[in-house]
């Protein structure tokens, strides 16, 4: 005769015990989620630091080899391809490099208010000022 095997005596949880598991999590994720928060907000404003440079690098580079940092017209993009400078040796930095970490656009500006040219983020909120986050990351600071 062959054997069986019957499962009679199954065992789970209860749905009041998953509940009480459920409302643990939450209550640990509401604890832990806005401390994540801060950090990425503070991580972006410190890749935005260091990616500003980062340009300003691949900027004294474009000069050492032209003689000149990019005008205001030329822009950024000037560090990328060729604004039809004839000592121009480039590229100077990858196009990905010219975003902030909000994806918007650094600003430059040469001449600058500040120096021989302005390098600058609006931070998370993209205006001008700001706190914490929408702070201004500039390269003069």
């Amino acid at each position: 005769m062959p054997r069986r095997f019957f499962i009679d005596d199954r065992k789970g949880f209860t749905l009041v015990e998953l509940l009480v598991v459920i409302v643990i999590i939450g209550l640990l994720a509401t604890l832990v989620i806005p401390g994540l928060f801060k950090k990425l907000g503070k991580g972006q404003y410190e890749a935005a630091k260091a990616q500003l440079a980062s340009i300003e690098q691949a900027l004294d580079q474009f000069r050492l080899d032209v003689g000149r940092y990019p005008t205001t017209q030329e822009g950024l993009n000037a560090l990328v391809t060729n604004p039809g400078v004839d000592l121009w040796d480039g590229p100077y930095a990858k196009s990905s490099l010219l975003t902030d970490p909000w994806k918007k656009p650094y600003q430059y500006q040469c001449p600058g208010s500040h120096g021989e040219f302005d390098l600058f983020s609006y931070g998370k909120d993209g205006a001008p000022g700001g706190e914490g986050q929408d702070k201004d990351i500039t390269s003069w600071e």
